[in-house]
């Protein structure tokens, strides 16, 4: 029995656009779905009760970090990482894979797994595909993620061939680690830009057979175009009766192309870390906060948004709370920010639900200037 159940319960007449349902553990997840990162065990500023007002319905933690600090082990002594963090909705975690590729010099890669030196204080480390599991499991995420490599771009072809026929083996070697009964496992796919590579994956990791698969090795750094190709060799490889989920991309027009080439489920620090930076999504762009222009300004962030933020607060005190480096200014910046993203997934479904998502991408476009 699988720990997690996925039901497809309708697809849009003009496109690839799902609708569908996620159980987990902890509950049901409407898809398509925006999962903010929580990558330490927070979403940064913002509190769990916060976040369900905004809409979450899952949010994602990092392996990587949370085995640094505070440990695995001390996290399953608090009663797992729902409990340690005051959680009870859904949570996945990433397998370290794309951190452990961010470390660049700091670690080396070998059949057995990656030897690496922690970002924080340069002590020396090792994690293979079984490593991963156990700390995923000592976490106790509804959703773990297979240990994969994450090949940079641009990268050679042999590279990239060799990079991902390790994934493949790791994977084989995560599913067979992978003991927790109330845990769900995804294999990624990877392949980096080669279209033939990416389907090949595909088609390796969906023979191992898992709960749920994701693309990885987008959004780090490739073109749109080449991006939104990989999405589209992939989908009709990926069974249809399980969640599709692509790593780590954030921007509001991929999330819009992912789902109208049939994936399910996102992730991305984009909403937050712009938020800190003063740049915040709108139905009509992204605005920059500091500007001069909205120093006296009185309206709302967006017009069209109904969060609290754009309820109370005027972009000129907001640009004031930035300018003076106030906490608040972070908390009230990705308030709105989270509430644009997940707002904009459950437009998204209605969108699907109606059977009119090509429509809703053509109003998406049109609204920002390049429809």
């Amino acid at each position: 029995m699988s720990a997690i159940s996925f039901e497809l319960i309708k697809k849009d007449p003009g496109c690839a656009a799902r609708l569908g349902s996620l159980t987990t553990t902890h509950g049901r997840i409407e898809t398509p779905i925006f999962m903010p990162v929580g990558t330490q065990a927070t979403v940064k500023a913002m509190t769990p009760e916060e976040l369900v007002e905004v809409g979450s319905q899952i949010i994602l933690a990092n392996t990587y970090h949370l085995y640094l600090r505070p440990g695995h082990e001390l996290v399953a002594r608090m009663g797992g990482l729902h409990r340690f963090m005051h959680w009870d909705r859904p949570m996945l975690t990433d397998s370290g894979g794309f951190q452990v590729f961010s470390l660049g010099e700091l670690r080396k890669i070998s059949e057995e797994g990656v030897k690496f030196r922690s970002h924080i204080d340069g002590s020396r480390h090792f994690i293979s595909p079984e490593v991963s599991i156990a700390i995923q499991e000592a976490l106790g995420a509804d959703i773990a993620m297979c240990f994969d490599e994450c090949p940079p771009y641009p990268a050679e072809r042999s590279y990239v061939q060799k990079s991902l026929e390790l994934t493949t083996r790791w994977a084989r070697r995560c599913k067979e680690a992978h003991s927790r009964p109330d845990q769900a496992l995804f294999g990624i796919v990877q392949g980096g830009m080669h279209p033939d590579l990416r389907r090949e994956s595909a088609r390796q990791i969906t023979d191992i057979g898992f709960d749920g698969y994701a693309l990885g090795g987008l959004s780090v750094g490739e073109e749109k175009e080449i991006m939104h190709g990989m999405m589209q060799e992939c989908s009709d490889i990926l069974p249809e009766n399980s969640p599709r989920y692509i790593m780590g991309i954030g921007a509001p027009e991929d999330l819009v192309e992912a789902v109208y080439n049939g994936f399910d489920m996102f992730d991305c620090v984009m909403p937050t870390r712009n938020a800190r930076n003063g740049a915040l999504f709108t139905s009509f762009g992204r605005i920059n906060i500091k500007a001069a222009i909205y120093a006296e300004d009185q309206g709302p962030i967006d017009p069209a948004c109904g969060c609290y933020v754009c309820r109370n607060y005027s972009r000129a005190y907001l640009r004031h709370l930035y300018r003076s480096q106030e906490i608040l200014a972070s908390r009230l910046n990705s308030w709105h920010n989270l509430h644009f993203f997940l707002n904009l997934m459950k437009e998204v479904r209605e969108a699907i639900a109606r059977g009119e998502f090509v429509k809703f991408r053509q109003d998406f476009y049109a609204a920002r200037g390049n429809g």
